[in-house]
């Protein structure tokens, strides 16, 4: 009877170990309803989509269209931790716009949040190649990873630009609002969206009062059209002007849904451990960078809000007339 209870003891312990490696083997394979066209495209080299920001942008679009919240047959996904630039002009590719009915996959450039150096207080600034620093706190410029969804579209005017000799064109920029969760809950009160990496620079007023966007002196603002595709933004979402094109006609009207990693828990597990089973990490930017860090807005935003107080902006000086034809 001792020899039998032994026995069955032995064989439930060989069936604990053959279900703990077969839970271990599953956990690391690719999952099973991802479709093998789309598998293909998940790597950790420039223009492939790393496992885990898949899984997680993938899980994400389908809770939001079984929930009704999203019919747009597309969904977009961002790897901040991939580096802007890879060098000599070459931007990264590290957004992700997948549309699954028609088996479609890009990847395209985006900018990652700046961030801010306070100077004598605190330095949260990020590089133009690769991001260091990530947060969700109010004026910080810094990229917060979670789960979002596109919202309305907002399209403004900012000015005039020179196209050719005494010929200026119209710049107006259409920016989509993102509506966040979690961590990423304040994107509407941080104004956090996606827009073209264009801005007008060195701005002046000119004389045309026969624009519709001329003030009540017949002055309209004239600057230098800039286009920062692979710099950095303010926290937003930022693309090239001609994926920017491609991607606003695809949300008007027609919410989806955005996956940003890394997430709080995502920084602070390679913090921890650059070598930490599961936590996950472009190589190159990691090493570029050392240790990423997670600013939370409570632990920020007094900061900030400290420093503003110590260090009042100038009054808003007029903009000049512009010099010249």
């Amino acid at each position: 009877m001792r020899l039998r209870s032994v026995y069955l003891g032995v064989v439930a312990s060989l069936l604990v170990m053959v279900i703990a490696v077969a839970v271990s083997a599953r956990s690391f394979a690719a999952p099973s309803d991802v479709p093998a066209w789309l598998q293909a495209h998940v790597g950790d080299s420039d223009g492939q989509i790393s496992q885990v920001v898949l899984e997680r942008a993938r899980a994400l679009y389908l809770k939001k269209v079984a929930q009704g919240a999203v019919k747009n047959p597309c969904y977009f996904a961002m790897d901040a931790t991939r580096p802007s630039d890879l060098g000599d002009g070459k931007p990264g590719h590290r957004y992700y716009v997948i549309c699954e009915a028609s088996q479609s996959f890009r990847a395209i450039s985006s900018g990652h949040g700046s961030g801010r150096n306070l100077k004598g207080v605190v330095d949260f600034a990020n590089g133009r190649r690769c991001a260091k620093n990530f947060g969700n706190a109010m004026d910080s410029s810094l990229t917060a990873g979670g789960a979002y969804m596109t919202s309305e579209a907002k399209t403004s005017f900012k000015g005039y630009y020179r196209v050719g000799a005494k010929q200026d064109a119209v710049f107006q920029r259409t920016f989509i609002q993102f509506d966040g969760e979690g961590e990423a809950a304040n994107a509407r009160q941080r104004v956090i969206g996606g827009h073209a990496a264009q801005v007008l620079h060195g701005m002046c007023l000119r004389k045309n009062p026969n624009s519709s966007h001329a003030d009540h002196d017949g002055y309209v603002p004239f600057g230098k059209l800039v286009d920062y595709a692979s710099g950095r933004s303010n926290g937003c979402t930022s693309w090239s002007p001609a994926d920017a094109q491609q991607i606003i006609p695809m949300v008007k009207d027609n919410p989806t849904t955005l996956y940003i990693y890394p997430e709080s828990r995502d920084i602070a597990a390679v913090a921890s451990s650059h070598s930490q089973s599961g936590a996950y990490w472009n190589a190159s930017c990691l090493k570029e960078i050392g240790t990423p860090k997670f600013w939370p807005r409570k632990t920020l935003e007094p900061i900030i809000a400290q420093y503003s107080k110590d260090h009042p902006a100038p009054p808003p000086q007029p903009v000049p007339i512009c010099k010249g034809p």
